[in-house]
């Protein structure tokens, strides 16, 4: 009996999840969400915090929020209630609301980053026409989670979309409101078209 060259074993290799916690990562509690906020605001972090509000609000995957336009969410100099985004994985807009915490922490990043409603809302340190990266988005969440004695192994980039969905179903326990949030861009398409 011969043994298969897709077996590891033959390979002694190591898995390259091995020692990784694999699945879903946990959602933020309200106690977290307060603690990095006030972790942000003691450091005077404000595009890290304005980046940490909109993607507790937002609900958005990393690399559609890192892509965020100064234009998408401001209008008329003021930040707007309600945005709408294409979202890069589906091609489908995506609806959400900001709420104040965000606006307040948006109104005072945009005020100190200046630029055109062309201009990414979180620009990148390198390339001075890019936007943030994926990858650096997702080492300031780990330092986030970190820094207020969270394992960042638990926790990442898609803690922060689930988190409010997450506050929601706790608050109300009814989740066909949860399903109508989740599926926002499916509905927006459809009342479009």
């Amino acid at each position: 009996m011969g043994y298969s060259d897709l077996d590891p074993a033959v390979h002694e290799r190591r898995p390259w999840n091995a020692g990784q916690n694999v699945g879903p990562k946990r959602p933020l509690k309200p106690r977290d969400i307060w603690a990095i906020r006030f972790y942000l605001d003691e450091h005077k972090r404000l595009r890290d915090r304005a980046l940490f509000d909109l993607a507790l609000d937002s609900k958005l995957r990393g690399c559609d929020l890192v892509k965020i336009k100064i234009g998408d969410i401001t209008s008329g100099g003021s930040i707007r209630n309600r945005s709408t985004v294409i979202q890069q994985k589906t091609g489908r807009p995506v609806q959400f609301e900001i709420m104040t915490e965000a606006r307040k922490s948006l109104a005072t990043w945009l005020e100190r980053r200046r630029g055109t409603v062309l201009d990414f809302a979180f620009p990148s340190r390198i390339d001075y026409l890019g936007h943030l990266s994926t990858r650096q988005y997702a080492r300031l969440v780990d330092e986030w989670v970190s820094t207020v004695g969270l394992d960042k192994r638990e926790y990442g980039t898609h803690s922060l979309q689930r988190t409010k969905v997450s506050l929601i179903y706790k608050a109300t326990g009814n989740l066909r409101a949860v399903q109508i949030l989740l599926r926002m861009a499916t509905y927006c398409q459809r009342t479009a078209g």
